[in-house]
């Protein structure tokens, strides 16, 4: 499975704060017609739906989340498992939600859901133009490794493979909980049942 490409939501200076209140929950099949919409909006080979329900029946190896506001799905993202080792298959943004925090949370709560998995590693694609995504990846510690070359076929772009490791370490405990502070506002989580 290909990684996609990772949006970026970072507050230009003097920007107004993320909203207050963001619900992350387990992705489910009633979302998919909202995080499609977005999928559209943000991708210009969007997955289809048939991807997104196969994604979703992996369940002990995969967590797809949904960021809400007010009840509307406004972004989502996507993990998957494979020993001590997890790999980010997907962050998107609605644009309208764009530069307020709601990317930043979703990554927060991946790596979080990577620690309680005991992952070592957390990996991710991102395209070699998006250096604003890039800047985001290394507050969370992520690093370059290598390059997948033409990685994104619908725009022949390369794509740079980052990774963070140790992120079950104290330390990097640390780094979550200050990039958490500096996010503000309410992030509540709800825990998958599974």
């Amino acid at each position: 499975m290909a990684a996609r490409d990772l949006n970026l939501d970072r507050p230009e200076p003097g920007e107004a704060p993320g909203p207050a209140t963001v619900h992350l929950a387990p992705m489910r099949r009633r979302h998919l017609r909202a995080v499609l919409r977005i999928e559209a909006q943000v991708y210009p080979r969007p997955w289809s739906v048939g991807l997104f329900m196969s994604e979703l029946a992996l369940r002990s190896a995969r967590a797809y989340q949904v960021a809400k506001v007010g009840g509307t799905v406004v972004g989502y993202s996507g993990l998957m498992f494979s020993g001590d080792e997890a790999h980010v298959t997907t962050v998107a943004v609605d644009p309208a939600w764009h530069r307020r925090k709601v990317g930043t949370r979703l990554l927060l709560n991946m790596a979080r859901l990577a620690r309680a998995r005991q992952c070592r590693v957390l990996t991710l694609e991102v395209r070699v133009s998006n250096l604003g995504a890039q800047a985001l990846y290394r507050e969370f510690g992520f690093v370059p490794v290598g390059i997948r070359r033409n990685y994104y076929t619908e725009t022949n772009e390369d794509a740079i493979i980052m990774t963070a490791e140790d992120i079950c370490s104290p330390a990097y405990e640390r780094r979550l909980a200050r990039i958490e502070e500096a996010v503000g506002g309410l992030t509540i989580v709800e825990r998958s049942r599974w």
